[in-house]
């Protein structure tokens, strides 16, 4: 019994009731969903790079379980900053207890805090700076353009920073991705460290054109492009990982297709899922709960929707593995 096979044994044994129950519907719709045909698009916010969410996702991806991605800029370089960086992060199991001065202590040490897990700035931020720099100062100097992500998979198929790599890459989502040539969408990537960085050489005159990278509304013509064309061959699902941005951008394409491109026959969203410990709250897109998307125009009636309200550092893992038995009793 291979590991994935064991943890759905596990699952299916133990997780009967409450979010545990909701949990083994949402895993089972994910993979009756993909037996139907469908696609998955995965929705990434929060630190889920950070928490190194690769080890199950990037599986995911290199088995076509998951065929397109939205994701934070956060998520986008950290899952980078992980693989040439490993070694040098610094855990604090009693983060919950640091002082002002302790954090103090932190920045002195060039350590950027993640909850309990410290990200180094030279070893991670800056060695991929160097790298990004260049890719970004040459299409700049050619006239070229690209999106945030395919500058990571240039630096990624240069090979130069494999000299670096602290993990197995096998475990990297963004190296699994790349190899596919995965769908990444990125809104709000200005929001980033990266994105911080490259405005600076922006402000400095590094960088002439501040168009070098292709920005949020372009993402978004580019993911229509995306949906209309897959669309006509199979449904498309969304598996949503937290809230924010990462989520409400790529979930909008639909309506904006149906309604503003006046798209009438653009298909739903043919399956939702939702992992968010933020509570059911007034005017709060990470706490509204899926048949709210119904009025927006993005789910249909039919569609089956779960809610599973839980640390996505623990749920999400747990429901990869379980897609990843394949069916295996």
């Amino acid at each position: 019994m291979n590991e994935a096979t064991s943890i759905k044994t596990f699952i299916r044994r133990h997780y009967r009731h409450f979010n545990a129950a909701a949990l083994v519907d949402a895993a089972e719709g994910y993979r009756r969903f993909l037996g139907d045909g469908g696609h998955m698009l995965v929705a990434m916010a929060g630190a889920m790079s950070t928490a190194e969410l690769g080890v199950s996702l990037a599986e995911m991806i290199r088995q076509d379980k998951v065929h397109a991605i939205s994701c934070t800029g956060a998520n986008l370089e950290e899952d980078l900053y992980n693989l040439v960086a490993h070694d040098h992060y610094v855990r604090i199991p009693n983060y919950r207890d640091l002082t002002p001065e302790d954090e103090h202590d932190l920045l002195a040490r060039h350590l950027n805090r993640v909850t309990d897990t410290c990200i180094p700035e030279e070893e991670a931020i800056r060695r991929i700076e160097h790298a990004i720099l260049d890719e970004w100062t040459a299409a700049d100097q050619s006239g070229e353009r690209y999106f945030p992500h395919e500058y990571l998979y240039r630096i990624l198929r240069s090979g130069r920073l494999e000299p670096y790599y602290q993990i197995d890459p096998r475990d990297s989502w963004l190296v699994a991705a790349c190899e596919k040539d995965l769908p990444i969408i990125v809104p709000g990537w200005e929001d980033s460290t990266t994105g911080n960085i490259f405005a600076s050489h922006c402000l400095r005159g590094h960088i002439r054109n501040v168009h070098t990278v292709r920005s949020g509304i372009e993402y978004m013509i580019m993911l229509a492009q995306w949906y209309s064309d897959q669309g006509k061959r199979q449904p498309i699902g969304f598996f949503q990982i937290g809230g924010g941005i990462a989520g409400d951008f790529p979930i909008c394409v639909v309506p904006m297709l149906r309604q503003d491109m006046e798209l009438e026959e653009t298909p739903l969203w043919g399956y939702f899922c939702q992992i968010s410990d933020s509570t059911t709250s007034y005017g709060s897109y990470s706490g509204a709960i899926p048949n709210e998307k119904i009025t927006w125009e993005k789910l249909d009636i039919s569609t089956p929707r779960f809610l599973i309200e839980s640390d996505a550092t623990i749920v999400a893992p747990l429901i990869f593995a379980y897609v990843l038995a394949d069916g295996q009793a």
